[in-house]
């Protein structure tokens, strides 16, 4: 079993910068793919990043790339999401996900076993 505790959400205005942290405990956090992603109200959740513990490679939503960038400590078993130039459009809860171990998986919500209970992020325009 992987806990997975989001934290660093918050209100901000169009323009400025957030970073959100995931911070796992539990089962191996050095061999799983990491993503996040995010739910506006009313709409599905989507994809945002994954970041794969091979590389690590990463893949970004066209949406965020240029602005958002994933990374992660595997020593401190925490995911971060740096997200800068943050819109008004960028407003929803944003999940940290974790997949199984060893699994290379892609960018559909379905691919994760474990997920955070979400940290809300408003930006204000």
């Amino acid at each position: 079993q992987v806990q997975l505790v989001e934290s660093g959400g918050g209100l901000v205005q169009a323009g400025d910068s957030l970073r959100l942290s995931c911070a796992a405990s539990g089962r191996t956090f050095s061999n799983r793919a990491m993503a996040w992603f995010r739910q506006a109200p009313g709409k599905e959740r989507e994809f945002v990043v994954i970041i794969n513990w091979i590389g690590p490679t990463t893949t970004y939503a066209d949406s965020v790339k240029g602005r958002f960038t994933i990374s992660r400590d595997n020593a401190k078993n925490t995911v971060y999401l740096q997200m800068n130039s943050l819109k008004p459009e960028d407003t929803a809860i944003y999940y940290c996900a974790a997949a199984e171990s060893r699994r290379l998986v892609g960018t559909a919500a379905t691919e994760y076993k474990y997920w955070g209970q979400g940290a809300q992020v408003t930006v204000s325009s």
